[in-house]
């Protein structure tokens, strides 16, 4: 009798053993992968749509603006995108250098006014300046929805068959410009 308890206990063991070790094991794991998201750029995140055409849409204009921005507008010359609205903090950032682009007539720039209210909208391009060729009111966030857009500011480079080229998510910085944007902007010229 001795021996089949012995013999039970032995087997039942590494049992328990196992009960232990999965849920430290599991924990573990997801340790690692939050630890490693540490590391990845938020902005790096892909887009299904680059090598696609932009997603068929027609917006109405910002409020106190004269064009709006629809999917035919963007065909015929490499552009930017820019998904903004005035009550994004990052989007503020940003703006001083869409400005400057603006200025020196480097490329068209479209703007997506993404969920604003047409006011505030009307408002902040006021007091800000307007960088905008055309600007497209998304006022229930439906086009920026097909676009993939993720939150505000996110920024786009269309080639001139009104394909997605690229995709920035979060405000555009001189580094951005000078490492990403424009040398793309440039080859997709040069491509014709």
């Amino acid at each position: 009798m001795d021996e089949t308890l012995a013999g039970a206990a032995g087997t039942v063991a590494p049992r328990r053993l196992w009960l232990y070790l999965l849920p430290i094991a599991i924990f573990a794991g997801i340790g690692v992968l939050l630890y490693a998201g540490l590391y990845r750029d938020p902005t790096l995140v892909p887009s299904p749509l680059i090598g696609k055409p932009v997603p068929e849409f027609a917006l109405g204009p910002v409020q106190g603006r004269e064009h709006g921005l629809s999917s035919r507008d963007l065909r015929g010359e490499v552009t930017l995108v820019n998904v903004f609205a005035s009550w994004c903090v990052a989007c503020r950032d940003e703006h001083p250098l869409l400005m400057a682009l603006e200025r020196e007539d480097v490329i068209p720039i479209h703007g997506l006014n993404y969920k604003d209210a047409p006011d505030a909208a009307a408002a902040w391009l006021d007091a800000l300046g307007d960088p905008y060729t055309r600007i497209g009111a998304d006022l229930d966030g439906r086009v920026g929805l097909d676009w993939g857009v993720y939150g505000v500011p996110e920024t786009f480079v269309v080639d001139r068959n009104g394909r997605i080229a690229y995709k920035h998510i979060g405000p555009v910085t001189p580094r951005v410009l000078d490492e990403a944007i424009l040398p793309l902007v440039r080859a997709l010229r040069a491509n014709g």
